[in-house]
């Protein structure tokens, strides 16, 4: 059964419907991104008789109301937001908000002559040659335009002038392609109908649906909800842009979410700079006990799960536990108390965590069990384990929602301490400490999960870098400090090995710049005699360590076998293995404090 229709209609017909809310622009690409030499070339191309594309757009499904009757659904455009924003300002002369969220006008100059089109400036507005805003000609009337630009310019030719001058009133008459989607499709169907499309265009999340759905909802208050979350990613990114708001969206400036979220305009920390798929789903997660976004769409539209209708009820009820989920999320105390448990962890840095997912499940655990009244104290330990078993494991690597909608559903049912003590044991067993965890550092990735946790493990623990009589690991990582090779890279590879073997997590270490260029390429025996001949003579050629107490504590805090001081070539792969083996034990260790 076909689940679509294909129509062509005219131009000024979509914007009628833009203009009565019939058709919603979700700004699923938010904001207008076009820049003006964009909307001129549409422009052209509509002149020109040029097809510019399909939208598509995805029909709300029928809601009964309260009173029994039924409300028809809008259409909501899911692809084309661009080019009809475009079209509102190039022909109506609407208002689009830019990447700074400021209200600008985009004006198309048109010369009749040359039929050619233009972004206006200074120049055009002085050239009498030029119709300097095409807005005011397409609304205008055809024989009182050509008769003022022959006025103006006596020499032109009136019938070429007549003639370019309609086709520009025209272009409203032009048609184009619009794909409707059937409201009885489930999210999963649209996103695939809109690939196979737009194979080449923006790829759509579930996120972007629901945005759709809130945006274009102005019964409930979605589109002042879409508004927050989109502004409060902003200001957590661009705590200056709370200006712009201020300035330029007084009515939203007014709003208690603005209220909820002024504390960011003097908010630098960036360890965790969320962006609305992250508000979305750590607040419906956690407010509504489901992991898939897609039954979001489906509760924001009204549905009833078990008689498979819609209803009005239904929708309004889902609103308003998302707006619930959205205040929890922004809320000052809950984002400063979930970090600050975060950075007790070790995650100094949004360098140290590479799983946004763990992230954002670290959150929804938090103000889940906040809501059920766990102890301060227990959810601190319960947040810190969970997010550094979920990111060794890889728990929410790849599709996470799955797991997302499993994880939430055992929390709310079942004593999190029994979960997490279930989990650690079937994923954190002797075996993965001993066989597992060891097998996943043979690598050469820097940026490997189980390296990061390593180094959060030595932030926790205030360890010196390599070497260092009193600069720390996290000074290191703060100051952008360099990952350096404990076997130098340059000895490694003139003795023939590639890069897959000298460069090993094993071989890692954050060191300062000025000691590593002080160990230069020389094999560990070397520069470790080095630094045994400077502590007997208080010399410090290398470091600023001067007891062999000293140094014997900096290698035990980074990890770094003692047997290393009478290393060469051929105990490199020795090596290896004994740091493979100690970074195993501080990472279990640093676990099983937290």
């Amino acid at each position: 059964m076909q689940k679509y229709s294909v129509n062509q209609q005219l131009i000024e017909t979509i914007l009628a419907w833009v203009n009565a809310g019939e058709i919603a622009i979700p700004e699923i690409q938010r904001p207008f991104v076009w820049d003006s030499s964009k909307v001129r070339n549409l422009m052209d191309s509509l002149y020109q008789g040029y097809p510019i594309g399909y939208l598509i757009a995805w029909r709300n499904p029928n809601v009964r109301l309260k009173d029994g009757s039924i409300s028809e659904g809008k259409k909501i455009l899911i692809d084309g937001q661009q080019r009809i924003t475009a079209l509102t300002a190039a022909v109506l002369g609407h208002y689009v908000i830019n990447n700074t969220y400021e209200r600008i006008k985009i004006k198309i100059a048109f010369n009749p002559i040359e039929e050619k089109f233009e972004v206006q400036n200074p120049a055009i507005l002085k050239d009498k040659i030029w119709l300097s805003n095409i807005s005011e000609v397409i609304n205008g009337s055809v024989l009182k335009i050509v008769r003022e630009y022959l006025n103006l310019n006596p020499n032109a030719n009136e019938e070429l002038v007549e003639k370019s001058i309609t086709n520009l009133i025209n272009i409203p008459k032009k048609q184009i392609g619009l794909i409707e989607l059937a409201s009885d499709l489930d999210i999963e169907k649209v996103t695939e109908i809109f690939i196979r499309i737009n194979s080449e265009g923006v790829r759509l999340s579930q996120a972007d649906f629901v945005m759709s759905k809130i945006a274009s909802d102005t019964e409930f208050g979605g589109n002042e909800l879409r508004k927050a979350i989109d502004y409060f990613c902003h200001l957590a990114v661009a705590p200056e842009f709370y200006k712009h708001i201020v300035d330029n969206d007084k009515e939203f400036a007014k709003s208690e979410y603005f209220i909820r979220m002024q504390w960011l305009k003097t908010e630098n920390d960036d360890l965790y700079a969320p962006d609305y798929n992250d508000v979305i789903r750590v607040a419906f997660t956690s407010q509504f006990n489901r992991g898939k976004l897609a039954d979001l769409v489906s509760l924001l539209s009204g549905r009833n799960f078990e008689t498979r209708t819609f209803e009005d009820e239904i929708a309004e009820q889902s609103f308003s536990m998302l707006k619930i989920g959205v205040n929890s999320f922004i809320n000052e105390t809950n984002f400063k108390r979930f970090l600050m448990i975060i950075k007790s962890a070790g995650f100094i840095s949004p360098k140290l965590i590479r799983s946004k997912n763990a992230l954002n499940f670290a959150y929804i655990l938090y103000l889940k069990l906040k809501d059920l009244g766990v102890n301060a104290v227990a959810i601190e330990s319960y947040v810190r384990r969970w997010l550094v078993y979920s990111i060794l494991t890889g728990r929410y690597s790849g599709s996470p929602e799955s797991i997302f909608d499993y994880d939430i559903k055992q929390i709310s049912n079942k004593s999190f301490e029994l979960i997490l003590q279930e989990r650690e044991e079937a994923e954190l067993s002797e075996a993965y400490w001993n066989a597992s965890l060891p097998q996943s550092l043979d690598t050469s990735v820097a940026s490997s999960p189980y390296f990061l946790i390593f180094l959060t493990s030595q932030v926790k623990a205030n360890d010196k870098g390599f070497l260092s009589k009193d600069i720390l690991v996290s000074d290191l990582i703060l100051q952008r400090g360099d990952i350096h090779h404990l076997f130098p890279r340059d000895y490694l590879k003139k003795n023939g090995l590639d890069r897959g073997k000298y460069n090993q997590i094993a071989n890692y270490v954050y060191m300062q710049s000025e000691i590593n260029i002080k160990v230069g390429n020389k094999p560990p025996k070397e520069y470790f005699d080095l630094l045994k001949s400077q502590i007997q003579s208080v010399n410090q050629l290398i470091s600023g360590i001067v007891t062999e107490k000293e140094l014997i504590e900096n290698l035990r805090m980074n990890c770094v076998p003692l047997e290393i001081m009478n290393m060469e070539i051929d105990d490199y792969q020795t090596f290896l293995t004994l740091r493979r083996k100690l970074i195993v034990e501080k990472i279990r260790d640093y676990y099983h404090s937290l």
